[in-house]
């Protein structure tokens, strides 16, 4: 499933994916304490979700269930990127990662690892 989501869509959906189910009223009392917004901007915010079919919104309660991964939404974004910034060249995206800073042992041996099993 492709869509977009703005920041502000995935505050929303941060909340869902930590915490799981929630009714409106909740998430937008967590959304309150953690970055200071009004619940008639978490609902709107919310709306925008539900009308992308991000969110499923039922009842009791308007009880909001995110019917997108984490996965699927940084899958998304990173095809965005790599297809605006590097022409769609994933060689051309992992060379400019790598060049942008020093890796771990740790992080090289894992990257080596994730290469060798995509050609098995």
């Amino acid at each position: 499933m492709k869509i977009k989501l703005f920041d502000s869509e995935l505050k929303v959906m941060e909340v869902l994916w930590r915490e799981g189910d929630l009714p409106a009223g909740q998430l937008a009392k967590i959304l309150k304490e953690e970055i200071g917004w009004n619940r008639n901007t978490t609902y709107t915010v919310i709306k925008k979700c539900v009308e992308k079919g991000a969110v499923r919104r039922g009842e009791p309660n308007f009880m909001c269930s995110a019917m997108i991964t984490k996965v699927q939404v940084q899958n998304y974004e990173t095809e965005e990127l790599i297809g605006k910034m590097f022409d769609g060249s994933k060689e051309k995206f992992f060379a400019a990662f790598l060049d942008g800073g020093k890796l771990s042992k740790e992080e090289m041996e894992s990257l080596k690892r994730m290469v060798m099993e995509l050609d098995e």
